[in-house]
This record gives C-alpha cells, structure tokens and sequence, in this order.
C-alpha cells in the first residue's frame, strides 16, 4: 500500500461499519502515553484510512481496549498450550489480534482464519499485512461452509468478538450450537451487552448526533450463560471471564468491581468462554 495515499473506507455500512468504530477506539487507546493495549497495527490501519471518524462521536473507547484486552488473555492462555491451533475469526471486522497475539507469543505458530463480508475483506486486505498463516474467506458467518475450512489437527480457538449482539436470537444460539457440535475441545470467546439494551433501546445506541450503533436484538443474562451447559448439546463448561483493569480510578477500580459483583452479574454485560467436550 502506498503510504501516501489512503484507503476509502465509505462503503462499509450498517454492522459492518462498526469495525471502523472499534478500531478508531483502539487505535486512541494504543496512542495513549500510559496505553492498556499495545496495538501498534491499529494506529497503523487508522492512519491509512479515509474516514470521518469523528461522526463516531466520543473517541476515548477504553472500553472497546478493554474488551479486545480480554480476548487476547483467553487466546493467550489457550494459544500457550495449542501453539499450533487454528484461530477463527467471526466478523472480524478491521480487528488487529492477529500481530497483538503474534507478538505476545513469538515462538508460537497458530494459525489464523478470518471470516467477513466481501467489503472488509477487501479492506483488511489493502490495509493489513499479508501472512502466511492467515487464510480469509468473504462471507457471513451464518454461511456454515467456513467450518470445512477449519484445520481442526492442533486444536480450534473461536472469536466472535462485537458479533453475537447483532444478530438474531436463533441466529446467535445457532452459531454457538453448531460450533459445539462441528469442533469438540475446542473454546470459543464472545461478548454480549447488558440484557437491558434490546428492551431500552431497540432501535440502536446513539453515540453522536450523527451516528447511532446498530440495534442489538441477542443478549444473555450470566445465569442464562451458564445454562448453556445443559441447554446446547456439546458445550462442556462456561466461563464468566473478569474484566480487565483499565487506567483511571473508574475503568481501573470502580468498572472491575462492579463486573465481579454478584448483585450485577445479571445486569452486565459478559465476556463468555465456552469449552466444547
């Protein structure tokens, strides 16, 4: 890509442009002098893009760090003993984990399957570094054909991270009970919204006066989570997982204490680690 020239991300729309979103949030955060994720890729991707990121509205997104932060800990931790495994990216939109977990665990060789819609795709492919070791295909995650793709040899690590709210119920619950039935010892990680924001806000968050976060039809309660063990056939444990600590006397006590109370859990939102026997 020529450095001088930048990439038109206008053509992304609806939940796809929520990559841009999520990635603007990163890339703030990673510029920050006392930064709680180090994604140099993500400042990378925003500076080489032609966007009106601003129509976003607030930029500080510690939350979407966070949030990325906490997914890179549990592929981390599964990454250490499947050094080898397959890692497959639902929606991944203009995510960066690849590089951030490639440098966080140098003699590793996983390998990285990225599934999208053909528009970020072509974005991730003007934007992003080329690898040996990621393979992208152009389609909806709901097309069930990228699981025939998937090199289940060394072990399988599922991410579905800013994607399970954005569909819908019986979509969600689909794709979750297909990946348990279709990758046995395998984990998957997604992340949900408080239950509270279908029902109080159906028609999408506004973030600025010109920009509103698509509606968010599937949820769960964390009782609802740790059902799954007993509702989907195939998933074997269920993990709650913390939220990180972020900077600031909020995002680094006030928000993790809130997130670990019993009283809250169910009014939360959650980062879920499922196991599938």
């Amino acid at each position: 890509m020529d450095p001088d020239r930048k990439v038109d991300a206008g053509m992304l729309a609806g939940v796809s442009e929520t990559a841009l979103l999520t990635l603007n949030g990163r890339a703030y955060q990673a510029r920050h002098p006392n930064a709680i994720l180090d994604d140099p890729m993500a400042i990378r991707v925003v500076d080489s893009i032609d966007f009106d990121f601003d129509k976003f509205g607030r930029r500080k997104g510690q939350e979407m760090a966070l949030r990325s932060l906490a997914f890179d800990r549990a592929a981390t931790a599964y990454l250490a003993k499947h050094p080898k495994a397959t890692v497959v990216a639902l929606a991944e939109g203009l995510q960066t984990s690849f590089w951030r977990l490639d440098a966080a665990l140098p003699t590793a060789e996983f390998r990285w399957l990225t599934v999208d819609f053909e528009p970020i795709i072509e974005l991730r492919r003007r934007l992003l570094p080329e690898s040996a070791r990621i393979t992208t295909l152009a389609q909806s995650a709901l097309d069930y054909s990228w699981m025939d793709a998937v090199d289940t040899t060394h072990g399988v690590f599922i991410t579905a991270e800013g994607l399970l709210m954005y569909l819908q119920p019986e979509e969600s619950m689909g794709l979750i009970t297909e990946c348990a039935a279709r990758f046995p010892g395998a984990q998957m990680i997604f992340d949900l919204p408080p239950v509270m924001v279908k029902k109080f806000a159906p028609k999408g968050v506004r973030s600025s006066s010109r920009y509103r976060v698509p509606p968010m039809p599937f949820s769960l309660s964390a009782a609802e989570l740790a059902d799954l063990v007993h509702t989907v056939p195939g998933v074997r444990a269920v993990h709650d997982l913390p939220m990180p600590q972020g900077r600031g006397f909020f995002f680094e006590k006030v928000f993790p204490a809130f997130w670990g109370l019993k009283a809250t859990k169910n009014y939360r939102g959650a980062y879920t680690l499922l196991e599938f026997g």
